[in-house]
This record gives C-alpha cells, structure tokens and sequence, in this order.
C-alpha cells in the first residue's frame, strides 16, 4: 500500500534473470577427466605391448604344441610301419662284412639299384651324391652316409660294385651279398626288383622301386624321396629332420 503512495522512480524495479554464462576456457574448475585421458600415454603403450606379448606367447606355445603331437603321431606311425627293422650282413666294395649295426649312430641315404642299370639309377645317384655335399657344406651338421645296395647280385660282385661307385661320392658305401641275403633285405624296405629277360647276349634289365631312404641314428626309416625330389629339397628334408629328430625307440 505504501508502495503504491510512492513515486514512481522510487519503486525498486526487478530485472529480468540472465542465465549463467559457462565459465571462460581455461578457468574451469576441476572436474571429471574425458575416458581418453584416464591412463597416461606410457601406461598405455605398456598395456598394449603386455597384451601384444601374451598373446604371441599363446601363439607359439600352440604352434609348439601342434608341432609336438605331430612328431609324436608320426613315431607311432614310423614304428607301425616297421619299415627296415632287422639286422643284415653284406659285403662292401671292399670285401668287408657289413652290418646294420655298422650304421648305427649314423645318418644314411640309401639306394636300393644295380650296377648294369642304363640311365635310372647313375641319374638317383648323381642326386643323392649332390645332396650329402650340399649338407657337408653346413657347419655342424652331423655326416651324412650314402649307402647303395644291390638287387642283382648275380652280375654285382664286390669288383664291380668298386669299379661302378667311383663315378659317385667319394665315400658312397656299396653292399653285396647272396640273392637269399639280398633278397632279404629287400624285403625289410618292402623294395621291388624283378629281373626281366635275357637278351641274345645274356643281358637283362632289373625292374625295382626307384626311392632314397633316409634312416636315422637309431637306424630306423624316416623319410623316403622319389625321382621328383631334387638334391636341394632332399638336402632340405634331412637337415629338417636333423633338427628335429627323436630316437623311435625310448
């Protein structure tokens, strides 16, 4: 009432309210931090490398894994395969007697051919020689033996094995025998060999498996190498094995 008395310019006038201005950039109290800004940069790269590093340590304990159940399923195979099991006993070029035993401890590349053979086994021949000089040329590498057996005993004699190996590996071993000792032998490679007919001059061709055997210390068969295999992929395939090789037998 005492208001409405008064003159105008003396009533106290009500301004309208200003909405709060945001404070200026810079001057903003403390507050939560944006989620990118949560560890510092170093922390960061710290738990990526962490991560980075568990997982390629999972990654090769898997591929170690994977690789050890193969090797071991593979020993099961070899073993069941039974493949050159059993001894021997032949003669060399030399006229030495030689046994399996002989072998033992020994990497070996053995052929299984003949002496009067055309073109077939000096070409298999010629490869395996090239293959035992490319692993001599690795440092470290345990000897490799190359190691030929006949499946013509009647014409190969101890003479014309050492007259037929000095075209190859200066210590490719040739072994002889009897055809029952021979045969034998063979048999325990499951190799094939038949001789065909003669000819007007008594000659005959001896049709046989064509394979490298590659045996291990322990003298067990672990890989073989067709006529498709080169020298260097042979080479490959043994210094492989050698790498990772494990006796058959406990």
């Amino acid at each position: 009432m005492f208001q409405a008395l008064l003159p105008a310019r003396c009533l106290p006038r009500r301004l309208p309210r200003r909405p709060a201005l945001p404070p200026p950039r810079g001057l903003a109290g403390p507050g939560p931090r944006p989620a990118e800004e949560g560890l510092p940069l170093g922390r960061r790269v710290a738990v990526v490398a962490g991560v980075a590093a568990a997982a390629g340590a999972a990654w090769l304990y898997l591929r170690e894994e994977k690789g050890r159940r193969q090797r071991a399923r593979r020993r099961e195979e070899l073993r069941a395969l039974a493949l050159g099991q059993g001894d021997f006993r032949l003669l060399d070029q030399a006229g030495r007697w030689r046994r399996k035993a002989d072998f033992r401890g020994q990497w070996v590349l053995l052929y299984f051919g003949f002496t009067h053979c055309p073109d077939v086994c000096p070409e298999e021949l010629e490869k395996l020689s090239r293959a035992v000089t490319l692993l001599e040329r690795e440092p470290g590498l345990p000897p490799v033996q190359p190691l030929f057996i006949t499946v013509d005993p009647e014409r190969d004699d101890v003479a014309a094995l050492g007259r037929y190996l000095r075209d190859f590996h200066p210590r490719f071993l040739g072994l002889t025998g009897s055809p029952e000792e021979v045969r034998a032998v063979g048999s325990a490679y499951r190799v094939y060999a038949s001789a065909g007919p003669k000819d007007e001059d008594g000659d005959y061709i001896v049709d046989h498996t064509v394979l490298i055997y590659l045996l291990g210390p322990d003298g067990f068969f672990l890989d073989y190498y067709g006529r498709s295999k080169t020298d260097a992929q042979i080479a490959q395939s043994v210094r492989r094995h050698m790498e990772t090789y494990e006796p058959l037998l406990d």
